[in-house]
Formats: structure tokens, sequence, C-alpha cells
């Protein structure tokens, strides 16, 4: 169910009176003693007095038929209106709220301004903590097919793969996660990040012996899902590895064999793991 109409639906149950409509639905079929349905009696009931030329005071009148207590004028210009139930969320449900490019454009925006050891109260600069939280949303978002492939039009690459070369390493971590995300089975996205130049900084950073394991095990992630049925990405994938001595030179690999690709990733894999069992020794 769409997020929004799930928010009003929970509010509109959460708000409902028990018992109101079956006790309305039994009234309106009650049969009375005199063979007239109850109905009838009910709506004579609810129905306002009509206004007597003896009242002085029309809006006294009004006031005796909505309340048991008589108020006058003055009385009922003191009673406080009744506090609304609906709470932000389900207001931004009824009158619109972000898109979500708006937010894709946002938590890029928060990522990509400086990083500040608390908020500045000016707000230009947001703590690694918020650029991480704004980073999880945005990989969230982009998990839709359609939010990857908008972030050509919102012009999201350049700074999304800006930042797999941030000086804080957990920004190069989510940033690198956040591409194997969007090109992720989608070859519109493959073709994007390899045109940008992508396919170099993720090897970079998977074979870097100074990177932090968790690092580079993302951007093995992001490389996989970047060559996997997109032949120029898997080239581009196999010649920077051969220049760096991962790979045999000559050695071609085709990106639609899964066995073939997984063979590329799986060495890239071992290369990581003896590479943190080794620090750890020391």
């Amino acid at each position: 169910m769409d997020a929004k109409l799930n928010t009003l639906l929970k509010w509109g149950i959460e708000n409902s009176v028990p018992g109101t409509t079956t006790q309305s639905a039994e009234a309106s079929t009650t049969p009375t003693t005199n063979g007239t349905s109850s109905s009838s009696t009910a709506i004579a009931a609810r129905a306002p007095a009509p206004y007597s030329s003896s009242d002085k005071d029309p809006s006294t009148h009004l006031l005796k038929d909505s309340s048991n207590n008589i108020l006058t004028p003055s009385e009922a210009a003191g009673v406080a209106a009744p506090r609304s139930q609906l709470n932000p969320e389900v207001l931004a449900a009824l009158f619109g709220g972000p898109s979500e490019a708006e937010l894709m454009k946002a938590a890029i925006a928060v990522i990509t301004c400086p990083t500040t050891t608390s908020q500045n109260d000016d707000g230009e600069g947001a703590t690694l903590e918020n650029k991480l939280i704004a980073f999880d949303n945005f990989e969230q978002l982009i998990e839709s097919l359609d939010n990857a492939n908008n972030l050509e039009n919102l012009s999201l690459w350049a700074p999304l793969l800006s930042l797999l070369s941030d000086s804080e390493a957990e920004i190069r971590r989510m940033a690198a996660w956040c591409v194997g995300t969007a090109v992720q089975n989608n070859a519109r996205t493959q073709e994007r990040l390899f045109a940008m130049g992508g396919i170099p900084q993720l090897v970079a950073l998977a074979t870097s012996p100074n990177e932090p394991e968790a690092v580079r095990r993302k951007a093995i992630y992001a490389l996989s899902s970047a060559v996997r049925n997109y032949q120029p990405s898997m080239d581009a994938a196999v010649d920077e590895l051969t220049k760096l001595q991962k790979h045999d030179a000559g050695k071609q690999v085709d990106a639609t064999d899964m066995d073939a690709v997984d063979e590329v990733m799986n060495a890239l894999k071992r290369r990581v793991s003896a590479a943190a069992a080794a620090a750890t020794k020391v």
C-alpha cells in the first residue's frame, strides 16, 4: 500500500469511535411499538427545534440545541475550539509533501556540504552522523528503478561519484554502496556509470591496500553490479585490473557469463580477506 494512504488509514482507525457505526445501523432498522422504524424517531430527535418568534435571541436558541447546558453568547466565546488530531505526517499526505526527486536532491545536498563537529546555526554544515543518515535515506530511495534512472535527470551522478574519493572512509563506503544499488540489474544506469568514468574509481577503491576492509568490499559489490550483463563496463574493469596486475593480461571476461564474473569478483574478495587477516597479525 502507498505509504501516504497507509498513514491516512492508520489515522482513521485510531481516531474512530468504537461502536458508533454499529449503533447507528441498529438504530436505523429497529422497529418501534407503533410499527414505524426508529430511524424516523432518531432523525426527529436530532432535528433542531424550530425558531420561535418568542425567542428574543436566535443565537442563544441555537446554543440550547447544540448543548445540554445553556450557554450565553459571552460564555460561548470563551469555549476553546477542539484541537485537531491530524499530525504533520497526515497533513503532508493530504496536502502533498516533497517528491522523492526532491528528497534525493536534498540528501545529496546534505552529504556534499561541509562536515562540522556540531550543527551550525546557519545550517551551512552537517555532522558526519547526519550525512550518513542522509546517505542511508538516499540509498533506500534509489532502490526504486525509477529513482535510480532519475539520477541522470537530476544531475546527481557527478556528485555521487565525487564522494568515492571523500576524505571520510564512511562516506566512501556509502557512496560505493549507493552506486552498487543504482546500477544493479539496470542497463540504463550501468551505461551512465561507465560514461561518467566510474569503473576506474571503483577498481581503485576495491584494490587499494590503504582502504579499510568495509570500503573495499562495498566497492567490489558496486563493481560486480556494474559489470554484470554490461560488456563495456566488464571490459573497462578487466583493463584496469590488468594494469594493476590483478588480472591475467589478454584474458577477456564475458559479462553474461555469471560464473566468469564471479571468478573475477571472488579473486578481489580473497585479496581483501588476506589483507584484513594480515593486518590483525601486526
